[in-house]
């Protein structure tokens, strides 16, 4: 089973983050692939031992970081979000460092969840988008950012909004927006894709709802803030 992955090219090859479980990367090498698990030095004993996934990998300064999902602790688990200086595309030069957890009332909604991080860099911040809570109705995106120059392993460099970001909307017909990607359009615009459903009304666990549509969001920067302004694929 892959779910959550994601391509993204890191000094020349291409890096795609299967998960089932943990995290692997599918390394491109003269043609062959070659899967590989992510390895580093370990701060605890919970790191990559438990359900690990939504890996995403940006650069700054030279130096590139990942950040992940993992769960953690017995019984029903939390999903935090974590990051880490990379040695190499599938390789950690430092300790994982716990960077969010699911503090807020609206990122515990039926469970207490941080994932999908993705990462835009923009006027010397590095902002990073999560999904917060169950996958029905609920599931928001919230906001963590961090000065460009700061030191990016430490929690305290990082900024987290107090509210969500981008929620349902009935108005506009989206309900539970979420794990998102940024990219730019032809014209140089800032996109951000993202999925939603166009209902709430769900039966049994929304996980395993299928109908989850991907939509797009220009994004704009209203006094260095983002704004969103959703529009469908």
């Amino acid at each position: 089973t892959c779910r959550g992955q994601e391509i993204t090219q890191v000094e020349g090859d291409r890096k795609r983050d299967v998960f089932f479980i943990n995290l692997f990367i599918i390394q491109v090498a003269d043609g062959t692939y070659i899967g590989t698990a992510v390895t580093g030095v370990k701060a605890d004993d919970f790191s990559f031992q438990d359900f690990s996934l939504d890996m995403t990998v940006f650069a700054s300064h030279g130096a590139w970081y990942c950040v992940w999902a993992e769960k953690v602790s017995v019984g029903k688990k939390i999903s935090n979000l974590y990051i880490a200086r990379m040695k190499s595309p599938h390789s950690l030069a430092t300790k994982q460092v716990l960077l969010s957890s699911p503090d807020y009332d609206w990122e515990r909604v039926d469970f207490w969840v941080n994932e999908g991080p993705a990462v835009i860099r923009r006027n010397g911040r590095i902002c990073m988008t999560y999904s917060a809570s169950a996958t029905g109705a609920e599931y928001c995106m919230g906001l963590l950012s961090a000065e460009e120059d700061s030191d990016l392993l430490d929690p305290a460099s990082w900024t987290k909004e107090r509210l969500p970001v981008l929620v349902t909307d009935e108005t506009a017909g989206l309900y539970g927006p979420g794990h998102n990607s940024f990219t730019v359009d032809e014209n140089g615009r800032d996109i951000m894709v993202f999925h939603a459903r166009q209902y709430d009304e769900i039966t049994g666990d929304p996980l395993y709802d299928p109908n989850r549509h991907a939509y797009l969001a220009c994004v704009e920067w209203e006094d260095g803030e983002m704004v969103f302004k959703p529009m469908r694929l």
